[in-house]
């Protein structure tokens, strides 16, 4: 995973995969999920992060994900 912030317009994005996104699914205001067409989550978009979380926090960690989890169908 890994994960960019642009401090300009506030928005951190985290990488799941590398595909190329298909779609945006918004499943809260500012905070998207790009799928694939078959439904795989690659990546996840947070706007106005730094009123969301700890941006230095975020930024200092690195994170193995479970692969399973990316490659489920999301309803």
């Amino acid at each position: 995973m890994k994960a960019h912030y642009d401090n300009e317009i506030d928005a951190l994005y985290l990488t799941l995969g590398d595909q190329e996104p298909d779609g945006v699914i918004e499943i809260a205001h500012g905070v998207n999920l790009d799928t694939t067409a078959e439904g795989k989550i690659i990546g996840i978009e947070i706007l106005r992060a730094s009123h969301r979380l700890n941006i230095d926090t975020i930024l200092s960690y690195t994170l193995k994900p479970d692969q399973s989890i990316s490659t489920r169908k999301v309803a």
